[in-house]
């Protein structure tokens, strides 16, 4: 997660000249390209998921809107429970031996003597002692929150051939997994605070915060693709093994966890300053991770060709540095320093900021000791959103993350640059 520009130099020095032969080789020939997804397509392909083969998956090729939507019907078949459904016995030939059918008891066939449990498929629900679970595990499945059950097949799709796009790719597993609703919430949660936000923003942060992107190496960051890029079959193939890891419909701890998210997301009041930050900060959501990573173009840091993308330090210098705004005054001088490390240390320790004092669009950083870290031991850098909530590019490229666990615990100090340029109000 913490990959860094400071760190990294001496470790992808090596590699630099390595990865531009291979880059050259893989744009003149797709088959070249790296078999990352093997794991990952041998999963999707057990589950009879596009393709009958791994050998003849075609990882590199694009992904096609057709097989998007046998994708997207089949991981939804996959995580849809098997309901049994108890049958009843006719009371008449209970007795084979009787003749009467009034001497039978009602009560030896009646499927609700028994314990509805033993046929209730959340009643093996490992997660259930979960506190992030909201399965109550009820033993009436008719008095506990609707499982999905299994739509009909999609009707055939217009321009079968066409491209789907990474945000296209997202947003249809988002559907798949029925967390449209939990997307449209931190939409509208980011334009209650009177943030503009892209059309893809609810389900970019869904997707992300379910794990359904993957961080290639610093020497492939070629492969890195952005939102409205070509979706590879590959990447497909990697999204939906993860969601077949996941546990089905109405036990997926994972699909509870992000609806909970959703359903309290909130970005509390904002300043002028603070809306102009974020907006630009959620603008680019999606972007993959690239190592020295500053623009949404083409670039080539350290001798790697990528399409474009961010590192962390590289998405907040972006935000602070190289966006313009209206009267921003000295905002774009503030920041002096590119990477993680001498960004930190830029302000004195007295106009630092503690955990406590944080406000919307302050730039956290995070050490391996927490607020006892040195400069030279700060080595991931975000913005706080508010209420929690920060916006960064790491693991899973720009992507919102909630500030507890890992970073609450190595959350160092925070700057404001908007302070610092004479602009809080």
């Amino acid at each position: 997660m913490r990959r860094l520009v400071g760190q990294r130099l001496v470790t992808l020095a090596a590699a630099v000249t390595a990865a531009v032969v291979v880059v050259a080789g893989a744009a003149a020939a797709g088959r070249h390209l790296p078999d990352w997804a093997r794991p990952q397509i041998a999963s999707v392909v057990s589950h009879g998921l596009m393709a009958r083969s791994v050998q003849g998956f075609r990882p590199n090729n694009r992904l096609t809107r057709q097989a998007m939507s046998k994708l997207a019907y089949g991981l939804t078949e996959a995580l849809t429970p098997e309901v049994t459904v108890p049958t009843t016995t006719d009371p008449t030939t209970t007795d084979p031996t009787s003749t009467d059918p009034t001497t039978t008891d009602p009560t030896s066939t009646d499927p609700t003597s028994t314990d509805p449990t033993s046929t209730d498929p959340t009643s093996t629900d490992p997660t259930s002692t979960d506190p992030t679970s909201t399965d109550p595990t009820p033993t009436d499945p008719t008095t506990t929150d609707p499982v999905p059950t299994l739509p009909p097949p999609p009707p055939p799709v217009s321009d079968p051939n066409g491209a789907v796009t990474m945000a296209q790719l997202d947003s249809q597993l988002v559907d798949a997994l029925y967390l449209r609703h939990a997307a449209r919430e931190f939409s509208l949660g980011a334009k209650a605070a009177g943030i503009r936000v892209p059309s893809r923003f609810g389900t970019e942060v869904v997707a992300r915060l379910l794990g359904l992107r993957i961080d290639h190496p610093a020497a492939e960051d070629y492969l890195e693709l952005r939102p409205q890029d070509p979706a590879s079959r590959a990447e497909a193939a990697y999204s939906a093994a993860q969601i077949l890891s996941f546990a089905p419909f109405g036990r997926s701890w994972q699909l509870g966890w992000v609806q909970e998210l959703a359903d309290s997301f909130a970005i509390p009041k904002l300043n002028v300053w603070q809306k102009r930050i974020l907006t630009v900060a959620f603008s680019k959501i999606g972007m993959p991770y690239v190592w020295g990573g500053t623009s949404d173009g083409p670039e080539a840091p350290f001798g790697v060709p990528s399409r474009g993308g961010y590192d962390c330090s590289g998405f907040v210098w972006r935000v602070y540095k190289l966006q313009s705004y209206p009267d921003e005054g000295d905002l774009a001088s503030v920041i002096r320093g590119r990477t993680t490390m001498v960004m930190s240390v830029e302000v004195p320790r007295s106009e630092l900021i503690p955990f406590a004092k944080l406000q919307p669009g302050d730039v956290l950083f995070f050490g391996a000791h927490g607020p006892r870290s040195s400069g030279a031991q700060i080595d991931h850098t975000a913005i706080y959103v508010g209420n929690g909530w920060l916006i960064q590019s790491s693991g899973q490229g720009v992507a919102l993350a909630q500030l507890t666990g890992w970073y609450r615990r190595e959350f160092a100090w925070a700057r404001r640059p908007l302070r610092e340029a004479g602009l809080e109000g």
